[in-house]
């Protein structure tokens, strides 16, 4: 489940985009470390991947 009790809903998406949704909001699946991993890797002005403020 998402945001607000939200899911991916199986009459818009197809079983392969509704598995993706799940490996990414599960935090036992290497996908969403590895999603946490980037977005803390942007945030960080002492990383190479730093966006800097937009």
């Amino acid at each position: 489940m998402g945001k607000n009790g939200q899911g991916v809903s199986s009459n818009t998406h197809t079983q392969q985009q509704r598995d993706h949704y799940a490996n990414q909001h599960n935090p036992n699946n290497p996908a969403y470390q590895a999603n946490n991993n980037n977005h803390a890797n942007q945030l960080n002005p002492n990383n190479p991947n730093y966006k800097g403020k937009r």
